[in-house]
Parts: structure tokens; sequence; C-alpha cells
């Protein structure tokens, strides 16, 4: 492994995936772990030409952190994932937690004022057809037991409870 072949995998991964610094690095150390195994190497000057590599790309703003969040928070509001969800989807790809929070919060409405978690919530609830947007149930104890369910699907997709209650009362257009 040299310096020059972590730069070509760098750049041809940073081609073809949108990623953070966290993650790149991840990316390179697995890669970098591999050839090692099968053609030796030092893995302490390896680890120094990754550290070179990914600070290169971030000075070039070819590896942007916040740009990447922004982008990531906007494809999953439209997919109809909750903040928390969205925390954990960000986190894992090595974003800093105050990053994840500031973004959040300036995104935490749309364009015309509303409500982004609702919005998502919404786009969630008429994907999945619950609420008045699916087939409604025979009686009333059926009507609970299906409430409770998408409450809890709403809430395992990262939205709270008000969120989703809100959401489940929604209307179709």
């Amino acid at each position: 492994m040299t310096l020059s072949r972590l730069e070509n995998i760098a750049r041809y991964y940073i081609e073809r995936f949108a990623t953070t610094s966290a993650h790149l690095r991840r990316v390179l150390v697995r890669r970098a772990e591999r050839a090692r195994r099968v053609h030796g190497g030092d893995l302490s000057e390896i680890a120094g030409w990754i550290d070179q590599v990914v600070e290169r790309l971030v000075r070039l703003s070819l590896v942007d952190d916040a740009r990447y969040a922004a982008d990531r928070v906007a494809s999953l509001r439209r997919l109809g994932r909750g903040p928390g969800r969205i925390r954990a989807l960000l986190a894992a790809k090595g974003v800093p937690r105050a990053m994840i929070e500031r973004i959040l919060q300036e995104t935490s409405e749309d364009s015309s004022g509303e409500d982004a978690s609702l919005a998502a919530a919404v786009a969630y609830v008429k994907r999945r057809r619950f609420g008045a947007f699916g087939k409604p149930p025979a009686d009333k104890l059926e009507r609970a037991k299906k409430q409770a369910r998408e409450l809890g699907a709403l809430g395992r997709a990262g939205f709270s409870f008000a969120v989703a209650r809100r959401a489940l009362a929604s209307e179709p257009d």
C-alpha cells in the first residue's frame, strides 16, 4: 500500500458516494488493513498516510461533513424519517453530535414554515397507509389496536409521541 494508492482509493470512493471524513477514514483503514494482511507493511506508516489523505480531501472541500449532514437530513426527511432515526444514521457515519443538533435545528421548519418533523411523519403515514390513509378497522377494539401499532411504528421511526399523534390525525388531501 502506498500513499498514491490510498489517494486513488479515496478519490474513487468520494466520486461514487457522499461521505464524511470519519467514514472515509474507516473505509481507508479497512482497505489498508486488507492490503497489509496480503502484502505486509508498517501499520503506523499507513495510518499516517490515511490521515494525510483525509486531511487533504477536507482541505480541498471534497469531503465536507456539514454539507453531507445537511443533504442527508433533507433526504431522510423527504423519506419520512424522524429526528431520532436521523440522529442515529448521521452518528453512525461519524458526524459530530453538535453538528447533527445544529443542522436538525436549522432545518426544523420547511420552506413554508411548517414543522419539518410533522411533514416527514405525514409522508411516512401516507407511505405506510396508516390512519386515514389506510383501510378503516371494523370495530372500536380493532381501531384501538391498529392505532397502538401505528404509534409504535412511528416511534420506532424516530418521531415523538406528539408528532406521531398529529400525523395519524391528518386527513388525506
